[in-house]
């Protein structure tokens, strides 16, 4: 038991340490890995065609029921990175696959530290090497919103562009200069594509893989409509303005009317765990028995399910979708 103690300590100092080297890089080499990885991306999609094409011409029987081919077509590997991309982590996913194992060692020995049992060390190990994918998911959803806080006034300075005289490329310079990450870095990858050759509503469609936001898909369509038809964009960015804070105030409302119910519903479920600590600094022996009577072992391990279960239930109870 030492052994695995020791080993787990050791996994998750080894897997902090690994996070704050990679995560540690300066802005400057953050882009250039980024502007790397674009143009592997494409040159992996022209590889994809290619193998489309073998396929078609060695037959269905040749391709089909193959291990590689089933991959393929999961790509489990580049979702995590694309997420990634998304969360503004730029690092391989080898290194973050090596966090996520560190993490289940680390988790592995955790469990078998509080509550030996094999169902339960394995539920541990496996809820350790969530964290990185949960850590990826939050930091996801926080640039996500932040880009979406910043979208409206930078639709505001385009539109201002746009009416000046500018084109939009040029407008597009005037947002890097004033904006800050996320929303200043994304247009400039977007600025630094069109320098490299590829078309303006491509560039665009890429940032929307990047931000998968809806009113940033407006926006995109919008400039692929002027693209095509040449209608007047700066009346259509202004629009879209108004349409976007609208979207945005609507959001805010929804949320002030839901936080008393998911503030219930995280206190119904935080509740259990600070009574039992609770009752561990005041009177050590009533909650002793949980950690080594096997019944109440058992009493403990279905209190963690259910309340799990509950914590699940309310917050799809809550989710509103509009």
């Amino acid at each position: 038991m030492d052994f695995l103690i020791s080993s787990g300590v050791f996994a998750l100092v080894l897997a902090l340490a690994l996070a704050l080297l990679t995560g540690g890089r300066n802005g400057r080499e953050q882009a250039a890995e980024r502007l790397e990885r674009l143009k592997l991306a494409e040159a992996e999609e022209g590889a994809d065609d290619l193998v489309r094409v073998d396929r078609r011409r060695r037959g269905p029987q040749e391709s089909s029921g193959m291990l590689l081919d089933l991959v393929y077509r999961m790509r489990p590997l580049r979702r995590l990175e694309r997420n990634m991309w998304q969360a503004g982590i730029y690092m391989r996913v080898s290194e973050m696959l090596l966090i996520v194992v560190l993490m289940f060692g680390a988790g592995l020995a955790g469990g078998q530290l509080l509550l030996p049992g094999s169902l339960v060390i394995l539920a541990a190990g496996a809820a350790a090497a969530s964290l990185p994918i949960f850590y990826i998911r939050y930091r996801r959803n926080r640039r996500i919103r932040a880009f979406a806080m910043q979208l409206p006034f930078a639709l505001d300075l385009i539109k201002s562009s746009l009416e000046a005289g500018h084109s939009l490329l040029r407008g597009l310079q005037v947002l890097v200069q004033e904006f800050t990450d996320p929303l200043g870095g994304e247009f400039r990858t977007v600025l630094e594509q069109t320098r490299l050759g590829m078309p303006l509503p491509r560039a665009f469609d890429e940032m929307l893989q990047r931000v998968p936001e809806e009113d940033l898909r407006l926006l995109v369509i919008a400039i692929k409509v002027q693209s095509e038809v040449g209608s007047s964009l700066a009346q259509i960015v202004g629009r879209l303005s108004e349409i976007v804070r609208t979207r945005q105030r609507l959001q805010q409302q929804i949320r002030a009317m839901t936080a008393q119910s998911r503030m219930s519903g995280m206190v119904v479920g935080l509740l259990p765990i600070l009574v039992l600590a609770a009752f561990s600094m005041v009177q050590p022996g009533y909650a002793r028995v949980l950690f080594t009577d096997p019944a109440g072992k058992t009493a403990l391990k279905t209190a963690i399910t259910l309340d799990a279960m509950a914590l699940f239930t309310i917050r799809r109870i809550l989710r509103v979708d509009y």
